[in-house]
């Protein structure tokens, strides 16, 4: 059996969660969540949710973990939030932001201009002596996650120097250069 799968997740209060047909919603304080799911049964017992699987089939024991995580983190998100930061580690490497629109100065010859979906809130903290900082937090975890990678994606750390976009606390695999 699956260890994620069969261990149930918990609903704090404030949160709630319905099951109609083969979709889950969960409302909460900052937001509501939905998800489409198969090959599994999703129960609400009380305070918490229980996903069980008909069958060992490969398929249903695949889904039967993914699901659960799922649910956990739409729980975990519209009950706290999810937040992620990246650090703009260059020399001349800025970032600002107005409103939805994120500007980013990363050593191109123009500014790459990025408009943020809705559902993230973005902010950007410019200290004197310090990397930029972007803070992107939403209740989708899924959404948070896409958009800081399409951010990273535009300058990638690289192992000589270590500059680019980073995550903030990421290691980034560093290369010795050239011996003389």
């Amino acid at each position: 059996m699956s260890r994620i799968g069969k261990n149930p997740v918990a609903i704090p209060a404030g949160v709630t969660v319905d099951v109609n047909e083969n979709i889950v919603t969960v409302k909460g304080k900052l937001g509501e969540l939905s998800q489409e799911y198969s090959d599994v049964t999703i129960n609400v017992d009380g305070e918490q949710v229980v996903v069980t699987r008909s069958t060992d089939h490969k398929d249903h024991r695949a889904k039967h973990g993914l699901y659960r995580a799922l649910i956990f983190n739409m729980i975990e998100g519209v009950s706290k939030g999810w937040s992620k930061e990246l650090e703009l580690v260059g020399v001349g490497y800025r970032a600002s932001n107005q409103g939805q629109k994120l500007d980013l100065a990363l050593g191109f010859s123009h500014n790459i201009v990025l408009n943020i979906a809705a559902e993230v809130k973005v902010e950007t903290v410019s200290e004197k002596g310090k990397n930029p900082i972007i803070k992107l937090s939403s209740h989708d975890k899924q959404l948070v996650g896409q958009v800081a990678a399409k951010i990273r994606g535009f300058r990638r750390p690289e192992p000589y120097k270590g500059k680019g976009v980073r995550f903030v606390g990421e290691q980034i695999r560093r290369k010795a250069g050239k011996s003389a």
